[in-house]
C-alpha cells in the first residue's frame, strides 16, 4: 500500500510508532511499580489498556510539526526521538481523559469502562471495606496524576539534547496549563448552567473553554511543540511557528465543534459513549450555547430543564437534539466548522514549511473535523 493511500494518521507509520514508544516506555514503568508492589500490577495493566485506544491525534501534529519545520533530515535518531516526544502527549491526554470522566460522572471511555468504574468494579469484586464509589474515584485521581508525571519524564528522555528540551520546554509547560485552566472554567460553566448569566455571556464562556481546553491543546500547541524540537527556537513570535499557529488555532476550535456535535448527535458505536452524554453531563458548549442564545421561552424551559439531567432517556435527549436543531444552533456550529478549517487550509497554504508536512497536515486537517481517521 502506497504512502499516500493511507490515513493521514498513519504516514511513516506514525500510529504504529507513537504505540511501540509507549509500550516500551509502560514496559519499564510497569517494572518499577512490580517492585514496589504486587497491588500495583492491576493499576499498570488499566493504564497499559487505557492508553491503548485513541486516534493518536496530538502526537500526529506534533510530529508533523516537527517535519514541518525540518526535523528529521535523514537523521532516523533524531526522527525517533521525535517520534517518543510526540508519543508523550498520550499520557497528557490519558491524565485530561481519567479525570474528565470522574467529574463528569461518565461511566465509559470508547466503549469501555472509565477508569473510576473499573476500579469501583475491582473494590466491589474483592468484598473490599468502605463504598466501592470512593476507591474508585481515589484511583482516576491517582492513576491520572501518574500519567501526568509520565507525559513529563518521557517528553524529558525522548533522546533530544538539552538545548532542543529546554527551548521546547515552555511550549509543553504552557500547553499543561492551558488544559488545566479551561478544564476548570469548563467545571465552571456546568456548575454556573444556563440561568445565572446572559445567553452572550455563555456563549463567551464556551467560546474560551474550547480555545484553551481543547484547540490549543489538541493542535496548536502540539504542532510549535514539534517545531521547537525542530529548530531548537520556542520563540511563538517566529515565523514558523506563526504559520502553525495560523493553521493550528481555528483548526483545534473546528475539532471540537465536531466533537460538540458528536457528544449530542453521535452513534455510541462511533463515540463508545452513550448518545446524549454531554447533555446529561451539562457541558456547556458553543452549539448549547447558541441554541440557548435562539431559543424561544417554551425550547429555553426544555433546555435548563433537561441540560445537566444524569436521568436523561432517550426521549428526553431526542427534545433537546430537537430544540438545538429547530434554534438553527446545529447548522450554526457546522458552519462555524466549515469556515475554521477553510481558514486554516488557507494559512496552511501560505505556511513556508516542508512539502511532505504541508501535504499531511491539509489531510489531517479534514480528518480531525470529520473524524474519518
Amino acid at each position: 500500500m502506497s504512502e499516500t493511500s493511507l490515513s493521514p494518521l498513519d504516514r511513516r507509520e506514525l500510529r504504529a510508532r507513537v504505540s511501540r514508544a509507549l509500550t516500551g516506555f509502560l514496559d519499564r514503568q510497569e517494572l518499577v511499580l512490580r517492585e514496589i508492589s504486587a497491588d500495583l500490577v492491576e493499576p499498570a495493566t488499566a493504564l497499559r489498556e487505557f492508553l491503548d485506544g485513541g486516534k493518536r491525534m496530538r502526537p500526529a501534529f506534533c510530529y508533523w510539526g516537527w517535519r514541518a519545520a525540518g526535523g528529521a533530515r535523514g537523521d532516523e535518531t533524531l526522527d525517533d526521538a521525535a517520534f517518543t516526544a510526540a508519543a508523550s502527549l498520550e499520557l497528557l491526554q490519558a491524565s485530561a481523559l481519567i479525570h474528565d470522566d470522574y467529574m463528569d460522572g461518565s461511566d465509559t471511555r470508547r466503549g469501555k469502562p472509565a477508569v473510576h468504574k473499573r476500579f469501583e468494579a475491582l473494590h466491589a469484586a474483592g468484598g473490599w471495606e468502605g463504598p466501592d464509589a470512593r476507591f474508585g474515584a481515589a484511583a482516576a485521581i491517582l492513576l491520572g496524576d501518574i500519567t501526568l508525571t509520565w507525559c513529563d519524564e518521557m517528553f524529558t528522555r525522548s533522546g533530544f539534547d538539552a538545548v532542543r528540551i529546554h527551548a521546547a520546554r515552555p511550549i509543553f509547560d504552557l500547553m499543561r496549563s492551558e488544559v488545566m485552566a479551561g478544564q476548570y472554567l469548563d467545571v465552571v460553566a456546568q456548575s454556573r448552567g444556563l440561568g445565572v448569566a446572559s445567553a452572550r455571556e455563555i456563549l463567551q464562556r464556551a467560546e474560551t473553554v474550547i480555545r484553551y481546553k481543547s484547540a490549543k491543546y489538541t493542535i496548536e500547541r502540539p504542532l510549535q511543540l514539534g517545531a521547537a524540537l525542530a529548530t531548537g527556537d520556542g520563540d511563538e513570535s517566529g515565523p514558523v511557528n506563526r504559520a502553525l499557529s495560523a493553521y493550528g488555532l481555528p483548526l483545534g476550535e473546528a475539532f471540537q465543534l465536531r466533537d460538540d456535535v458528536l457528544g449530542v448527535f453521535g452513534d455510541p458505536a462511533t463515540t463508545g459513549k452513550p448518545a446524549g452524554d454531554d447533555l446529561r453531563e451539562g457541558k456547556q458548549t458553543v452549539l448549547v450555547a447558541l441554541a440557548a442564545e435562539r431559543a424561544d421561552a417554551e425550547q429555553l424551559k426544555l433546555l435548563r430543564e433537561g441540560l445537566g439531567d444524569a436521568a436523561l432517556d432517550a426521549s428526553g435527549v431526542a427534545a433537546l437534539q430537537e430544540v438545538i436543531v429547530g434554534t438553527g444552533a446545529l447548522a450554526a456550529v457546522e458552519q462555524r466548522i466549515a469556515e475554521r478549517t477553510e481558514l486554516a487550509l488557507a494559512a496552511l497554504e501560505r505556511a513556508r514549511i516542508e512539502h511532505e508536512a504541508r501535504a499531511v497536515l491539509a489531510e489531517l486537517a479534514i480528518a480531525a473535523t470529520s473524524r474519518q481517521v
